[in-house]
């Protein structure tokens, strides 16, 4: 590991609980020496047509290509070749693909994963010591479809609500925040949402994050999180995808109600101006789901709780929330700034009848799921695959452990010499963490427990 307490309160948990249980390659252009073809005999040796493309298809092309975010494009192999040494690096450290799950504890598997296994690192690393070989260009295959970097990338949305007009951001001034809520009602009845995404539509350089929210026309103050069918809906920080619910479960956007973009923006060196979107894909008309999905923003976001002395590393805070209802929890999503290091999901549960006068009777807990490399360039939902997502009784506390840097050893700390605490700019820091659960009672919880207890093998780590 690379922090010590963490490393520490693993050891504990793991004990105690047992388990439950890309991407920017920015690096120098360097002359690979040419290698063999074959490191011995008999050892077939990868080459980019047959073994490395299929992975950069997968894992990293979306980004890297053309006009998108990725700073070089990883499409063919004159593409890639000047980049192999910084491929292999990236990837045998894991700070590429842009995927920061601690591999360790908890639950690894989700929907929206997009690291690599340790056998496809593997093959980058023998292709790149064997000399980054193309091999047989009839090897390759077929190119990936991408949408347009410029497409929404829920599917088929059925209403898009942009800001009413572009905000022009100053070439040089500190950073704005504030909300802006559309003029016009967006919807004329009640729809209910099965994906949602955000993000900037004009100037997206200039964009911190857009948090957007529903303002209803029976509550026009809800302008914050909640924790209900009304309240925010989704994030655009950089690197984060949008929301799509399990198949049943939805969010209501009730007839009336207006959009409100929550928008924190800074100067990038020239005016900017800066739009942003909100995408709905709808259930058809007349559909009633049987979950209703919730949001909930975790964490100690107060200039009370923060506290980060200077010079100072593994400054950690815990936060805490009940829930009063069976719940399964459906993703969660880390936000810190430029010193946060690591975030850690626990669930304490409540004592059962039978604990409770049990010889080791007692509150028992267990990390769902820590991110242990936090980057701020790439804030990302981890959206659990179906058969491990957390499904947790009445009474359940959720625990959330956050460490934060503010040391010389971060290479993209500002000045380790200043005390730092809660605050919207870059330059301050935060410490939340985005959950999305939905209730069912207390028969489903039953039922949902019994299922994976008969079949425990699907529990189990790949």
């Amino acid at each position: 590991m690379v922090y010590d307490v963490v490393s520490a309160f693993k050891e504990v948990v793991m004990r105690l609980a047992g388990p439950l249980l890309a991407v920017t390659m920015a690096a120098s252009v360097g002359v690979l020496a040419q290698a063999p073809a074959a490191t011995r005999a008999g050892v077939q040796t990868p080459t980019f047509s047959r073994d490395v493309v299929p992975i950069l298809q997968r894992s990293c092309q979306n980004c890297h290509r053309p006009n998108s975010i990725a700073p070089m494009s990883l499409l063919t192999y004159d593409d890639t070749r000047p980049w192999a040494r910084s491929i292999k690096a990236r990837t045998e450290t894991r700070e590429m693909p842009p995927w920061f799950v601690d591999r360790t504890i908890g639950i690894n598997r989700f929907k929206n994963d997009i690291s690599l296994t340790d056998q496809e690192i593997a093959t980058i690393g023998k292709w790149v010591d064997a000399g980054a070989p193309r091999g047989n260009p009839a090897d390759m295959p077929p190119p990936a479809q991408f949408p347009d970097v410029t497409a929404w990338q829920i599917p088929n949305p059925d209403l898009v609500v942009t800001t009413d007009e572009a905000r022009v951001v100053p070439a040089t001034g500190p950073d704005w925040w504030g909300n802006i809520v559309t003029a016009d009602a967006v919807t004329t009845e009640d729809r209910w949402i099965k994906s949602v995404e955000v993000k900037p539509v004009q100037g997206f350089k200039a964009v911190h994050h857009i948090v957007t929210s529903i303002v209803s026309p029976d509550d026009p103050r809800a302008l914050a999180d909640s924790g209900d069918a009304g309240g925010t809906l989704s994030e655009y920080s950089i690197g984060k995808n949008g929301d799509a619910y399990d198949e049943g479960t939805a969010r209501l956007l009730p007839a009336g109600s207006k959009i409100n973009f929550n928008v924190h923006l800074h100067s990038i060196g020239e005016d900017t101006p800066v739009k942003g979107a909100i995408a709905f894909h709808f259930y058809p008309k007349g559909y009633q789901p049987k979950y209703i999905m919730r949001a909930h923003l975790l964490g100690g976001d107060t200039e009370q709780m923060l506290d980060i002395p200077a010079n100072t590393d593994n400054v950690r805070l815990d936060t805490y929330v009940g829930l009063a209802f069976p719940s399964v929890i459906t993703q969660f999503e880390p936000h810190m700034h430029n010193r946060g290091k690591a975030m850690c999901l626990e669930a304490i549960y409540p004592p059962s009848k039978q604990a409770a006068f049990s010889r080791n009777g007692g509150t028992k807990s267990e990390i769902l799921s820590c991110v242990d490399r936090f980057n701020f360039g790439w804030v990302r939902a981890y959206e659990y695959a179906d058969n491990v997502a957390p499904v947790v009784p009445a009474g359940t506390i959720l625990h959330m452990i956050s460490w934060h840097n503010n040391s010389s050893s971060n290479k993209i700390n500002y000045d380790p010499t200043n005390w730092i605490g809660f605050g919207n700019r870059t330059i301050d820091d935060m410490s939340h963490m985005w959950l999305g659960y939905y209730n069912i009672s207390e028969e489903e919880y039953q039922q949902r427990i019994a299922a994976r207890q008969s079949h425990p093998t699907e529990q189990q780590q790949p």
